[in-house]
């Protein structure tokens, strides 16, 4: 069984080394090179590179790259002198877009049974035969101090729900057969493909005891998911994400598709540009989004009749300026940015710049953070 569902852990010990998290987007590579030093996570370097050139696009813009543009892509990355990469032991996180995740129901069983259960119940959620996944599932506890399922069903009964939720993952292996070609090309040492979901909530998460919803805006999509005592509940693809901002503002103010995305990194929300205010122009996308979200947020309390106490934002989306008030006035509860470099130690002066740029790299950051671990 394939280990992509993995516990968030803390970091440490005394060796020092080096290690990359690699994020892999439609629109661009992102990587983190983090080293252990006394016991803690430090920021080594980091950097993005633009996919959309690659294919005779714009900076910001979401491609579909075949393998050797891809594999060109990460080597031009690892030798970018001004990012200065050192190590090549790394672990890659794979898109959502590419897996397929549910929670279905199960009886209670011992482990051995439900494990022979689990593919078979399966197949009415996986639209490709069993036979051609790489199949992982874990049971959800009921509450905190939930036990573990008995190896045997006896005198644990009553203290096992009558029907379990199983969190089931499925990742097709020619998903992972392409990945490990690429990292095979480019020379990197890769110990895990992990799907972004659970990198994102490694580097922005803490012990939450509410649910949370994340609100991960990439370039042709955005990814909502919703968490509760660090285990993934819910999970949702919406078809919109910030390039589509960066289309209607080149529509709307007449100038090429380079110049709107300059624009919105610049200015976001905020202000306006030949008498059209930018949170109008920008507004059909993000209310779609976040509309989306609030239906999301509302279906999972009525399931559950719990409610969300409060919405992460991640993804290049969520850097974009005045987008935190904007969707607090959506969803009407507490909305941040997700901060995944607090979870490393770095320079002070980068502080602000990190605080900035951090939504972007939660994948990565997750991803580095887990290879780190699995060095102890």
């Amino acid at each position: 069984m394939a280990n992509f569902l993995s516990s968030v852990t803390s970091l440490f010990n005394k060796k020092s080394q080096s290690v990359l998290g690699i994020d892999i987007g439609s629109s661009s590579i992102k990587i983190v090179q983090v080293s252990k030093k006394n016991g803690h996570a430090v920021l080594d370097t980091y950097g993005e590179l633009a996919l959309g050139p690659y294919s005779g696009k714009g900076v910001g813009e979401s491609v579909s790259l075949p393998e050797e543009k891809l594999i060109e892509a990460i080597n031009d990355m690892l030798k970018e002198k001004e990012v200065n990469i050192t190590t090549l032991t790394c672990g890659v996180a794979i898109p959502f877009a590419s897996s397929l995740m549910a929670v279905i129901n199960m009886p209670t069983v011992p482990k051995k049974e439900l494990e022979n259960m689990i593919p078979i119940e399966a197949r009415k959620y996986v639209p490709v035969p069993i036979s051609e996944v790489t199949l992982d599932w874990y049971i959800i506890p009921k509450d905190k101090n939930a036990e573990p399922l008995a190896d045997s069903a006896s005198t644990d009964e009553k203290k096992v729900p009558a029907q379990l939720e199983v969190l089931i993952v499925a990742l097709h292996n020619d998903t992972i057969n392409k990945y490990k070609n690429i990292v095979t090309k480019t020379g990197l040492d890769v110990g895990f493909f992990e799907i972004e979901i659970f990198s994102t909530m490694r580097s922005i998460l803490d012990e939450e005891v509410n649910p949370v919803l994340v609100v991960d805006m990439g370039a042709s999509s955005t990814k909502l998911y919703i968490v509760e005592r660090g285990i993934l509940r819910a999970s949702h693809m919406v078809e919109k994400g910030s390039y589509d901002i960066t289309d209607e503002l080149s529509k709307s103010l007449g100038i090429s598709l380079t110049d709107a995305e300059y624009l919105k990194r610049e200015k976001g929300l905020l202000g306006e540009t030949n008498g059209i205010a930018l949170k109008n122009v920008a507004s059909f996308t993000l209310n779609y989004v976040f509309s989306e979200a609030d239906r999301f947020i509302l279906t999972y309390q009525k399931k559950y009749n719990k409610d969300v106490s409060k919405v992460v934002l991640v993804g290049g989306g969520s850097a974009l300026k005045g987008v935190v008030p904007f969707a607090k006035e959506i969803l009407e509860t507490e909305v941040v940015a997700g901060d995944p470099f607090a979870k490393v130690v770095a320079p002070a002066f980068l502080e602000k710049v990190l605080k900035e740029t951090g939504p972007e790299f939660a994948v990565a950051v997750g991803v580095a953070l887990r290879r780190l671990q699995e060095l102890d």
